[in-house]
């Protein structure tokens, strides 16, 4: 895109080949896109704490980053009787006003979503949280036409009990903030 406005941030991390990270991009029509992967963690659990996420209101957190099988799901939430695996995704692509998931073939997020409908024959509620980085999209699809495998799994997980929320972020130059839930769909 030419002539975009980009945000960089210092890198934390010493051994990085690059000094610098990419936060933040301009759209051509000057919304701000975060591309900060690990935002929408911090974002997710903000909005769990503040009682935000109208769907998980009843629901706590009682550990993040928890391993069950073969993946780390990113909370694993808790309340009497029950427990949920949640895992977080973070979306950038937009087109039209559609989110797009994945935008980069992603066989741990296809592995992640099997996992998580295991986890519902094992007594576990399970979550997908789509978690849009920036304002302009009004749902969130699976790119089944970037990886047909994930489309597909996310169908099948949502047929076995897997939910699927989706969250669109407000993102300023000071700060970013989950606002409203969208539908998603599974391709």
């Amino acid at each position: 895109m030419p002539n975009a406005r980009v945000w960089l941030r210092p890198a934390t991390k010493t051994a990085r080949r690059t000094r610098y990270t990419l936060a933040l991009v301009e759209t051509p029509t000057c919304e701000l896109v975060s591309l900060v992967t690990t935002l929408p963690n911090a974002l997710v659990e903000e909005a769990l704490e503040e009682k935000r996420v109208a769907q998980l209101t009843d629901w706590g957190i009682v550990a993040r980053e928890h391993t069950w099988g073969r993946s780390r799901f990113d909370f694993l939430l808790g309340r009497p009787g029950c427990r949920m695996l949640l895992e977080v995704k973070s979306v950038t692509l937009v087109k039209g006003d559609r989110g797009f998931f994945p935008d980069a073939v992603t066989t741990r997020g296809t592995r992640h979503v099997r996992e998580l409908a295991s986890a519902i024959d094992e007594g576990f509620e399970a979550t997908v949280l789509f978690v849009v980085q920036r304002k302009d999209a009004s749902s969130v699809t699976a790119a089944s036409s970037i990886d047909p495998k994930f489309a597909e799994a996310l169908s099948e997980a949502r047929a076995a009990g897997v939910h699927l929320l989706g969250y669109r972020c407000e993102v300023t130059l000071d700060n970013a903030r989950i606002t409203e839930p969208i539908p998603v769909s599974a391709g």
